[in-house]
């Protein structure tokens, strides 16, 4: 069986299976620490579906596909999402790229998808002219981890959260 990986812009037509990856990448942060982020709810899929369609045609932000075909049929098994950020004296940080979302399908990882993702995203960060990349990964998330690393991606910053609700662990 010959599959083909293709790596291409998101269109109006891969909504669907955008809010699909989107609310899967909710649910693998939840697990992560429900208490940071956002509880995957009844609408994840319709929510993210509807936020990164609202980003397909803005000229300041990227969300590519991976586009599997084997035997005649295409399945979305990957995407990114990244974009242009404006100089931030909150973060004291210059204009710079950055990745927001990057997920591939559990079936479909450790093909070199979210490598290709990846470098993909940043060559058209490059292209614009950004002088860095920044992203943010989940401190439990080690497959991402090493991922970026080997990108030569390295650790700058810490996020620390307190809960104040004296109900939380």
């Amino acid at each position: 069986m010959s599959v083909e990986i293709t790596i291409r812009r998101a269109q109006e037509r891969d909504v669907a299976a955008l809010g699909e990856l989107g609310a899967a990448l909710m649910r693998t942060h939840y697990a992560f620490d429900e208490h940071r982020f956002l509880r995957p709810g009844d609408g994840a899929e319709s929510g993210y579906a509807h936020f990164l369609g609202s980003q397909l045609h803005s000229t300041d932000t990227l969300v590519l596909v991976a586009e599997q075909t084997a035997n005649g049929s295409a399945e979305i098994v990957g995407y990114v999402y990244a974009g242009v950020e404006p100089l931030s004296w909150k973060e004291l940080r210059d204009e710079a790229g950055f990745v927001h979302d990057l997920l591939v399908t559990p079936a479909a990882r450790h093909t070199g998808i979210g490598q290709r993702l990846l470098d993909a995203a940043i060559e058209w960060l490059r292209e614009r002219g950004m002088p860095r990349v920044v992203l943010w990964t989940a401190a439990p998330n080690e497959a991402a981890r090493r991922l970026f690393e080997r990108r030569g991606f390295r650790p700058t910053m810490v996020e620390m959260t307190l809960e104040l609700d004296p109900k939380a662990p």
